[in-house]
């Protein structure tokens, strides 16, 4: 369900010849690189890229960095990245960011399948000579560390077979965890980052049966350290992470300055893989298509090029 639109048929060489001539002369031809760029896969993409680098003798993204600027050029640049290396970026980004970042970790860990982190780690360590977990620990104590490392080694099973009576006993044992900030959360985490996301929704419906409420709203009543904050998000990407997407991009739009920085991470991430997905919900949730309410608050280059990942025709 993804909303790039992309060809079943192009050519890497004439693309990387245009996206030359975009770059030449005075000024850069900020269109041809949308109608382009915006229009292609991530093997298309590559293939541009060395194309580029094979005819010119430079790489395509440093040439990109330099003609263009602002929140349209680190779009393009996250875009241009393969997956598991613009996670790679977007997860030191966060670790840099301190408290205002691990959000981001939580996200990449928990709404990736085992086999893309695993690719996240890789990538991480081959663009930064260290491992990413030991960034997180680095940057981090306590049971925040815990979660965060525990997050990002998880190598989950991916079947649907559910234990319910496991689901039972683990929604009481994280029911007694998240009820007060000094309860067991050892094994709240030992839950999150070990267990199935099969697993865990029934986990989470068992919560919110037996408790009369949801653990997220009940983590939100308590959310008021880092810890429980991310521990929120843990469980809102791995119950629904569509919901969870919608309501970064509401917050982004309704806060006090757009927050592009998070529109860029949700609609590159997302636009070829689930985004018609998450455009569905906002439109359930807010009465208002996505593209519509980004249109009015972010603009020029960089809105052009949001909308034409979103999937809205010329």
């Amino acid at each position: 369900m993804a909303t790039l639109i992309a060809p079943t048929s192009f050519s890497p060489g004439a693309d990387a010849e245009a996206l030359r001539k975009a770059f030449q002369g005075w000024g850069t031809d900020e269109k041809t690189v949308i109608a382009i760029l915006g229009h292609r896969n991530v093997y298309q993409r590559q293939q541009i890229r060395k194309s580029y680098e094979e005819i010119y003798q430079e790489d395509l993204i440093k040439r990109l960095e330099s003609e263009l600027s602002g929140d349209f050029e680190r779009a393009v640049y996250r875009w241009m990245l393969e997956h598991a290396d613009r996670d790679a970026v977007l997860a030191n980004v966060a670790i840099k960011s301190g408290s205002k970042g691990y959000h981001v970790i939580v996200e990449i860990a928990c709404v990736l399948s085992p086999e893309e982190v695993l690719a996240v780690r890789r990538a991480y360590h081959n663009r930064y000579k260290r491992s990413l977990e030991e960034d997180i620990a680095t940057n981090t104590t306590g049971h925040l560390r815990q979660l965060l490392v525990g997050l990002v080694t998880s190598f989950r099973y991916g079947g649907d077979e559910i234990n319910a009576k496991l689901a039972k006993s683990e929604a009481d044992i994280l029911h007694e965890s998240v009820k007060e900030k000094k309860g067991n959360h050892e094994e709240a985490i030992r839950i999150l980052t070990t267990r199935s996301k099969t697993q865990l929704m029934a986990t989470f419906n068992c919560y919110r049966d037996d408790h009369g409420t949801s653990i997220t709203k009940k983590l939100l009543d308590n959310a008021s350290d880092d810890f429980h904050k991310a521990l929120h998000t843990a469980i809102r990407c791995l119950n629904d992470h569509n919901k969870y997407y919608e309501k970064v991009l509401r917050n982004a739009i309704k806060r006090v300055g757009t927050d592009e920085d998070a529109i860029t991470r949700v609609v590159v991430s997302r636009a070829e893989k689930d985004m018609k997905h998450i455009k569905e919900v906002y439109y359930k949730r807010n009465s208002v298509h996505l593209e519509d309410a980004l249109a009015k608050e972010i603009s020029g280059d960089y809105k052009k090029f949001i909308l034409t990942l979103l999937g809205k025709k010329d």
